[in-house]
């Protein structure tokens, strides 16, 4: 009896590992001149599907976000109509 639930809680606890949503980070970025209110709303639906901001950029209006991909789709359907664009942090070489 000890051995089938001991068993039971080690599949469940499996189970639940592999159900977490891997999270990406990614550098969201808004046109110049877009109301600080287009950003807010962004980063309040990011923090609300379980995703955080990682930084906040001072030159260009956006942000690195950490966010699932069911995440950035909610998100991206929302800034679409403001000009948003999502790309994936990566590093970048100047030289090859």
């Amino acid at each position: 009896m000890k051995i089938t639930l001991s068993f039971l809680l080690l599949a469940l606890f499996a189970a639940l590992c592999l159900a977490a949503a891997p999270e990406k980070q990614v550098i969201i970025s808004y046109p110049s001149g877009t109301a600080q209110s287009v950003l807010d709303k962004t980063e309040q639906q990011i923090i609300e599907a379980g995703g955080e901001i990682l930084h906040k950029f001072t030159l260009i209006q956006g942000f690195v976000a950490k966010l699932s991909e069911k995440a950035k789709d909610a998100v991206q359907a929302f800034g679409n109509s403001n000009g948003m664009l999502i790309e994936e942090d990566q590093t970048v070489h100047t030289q090859s």
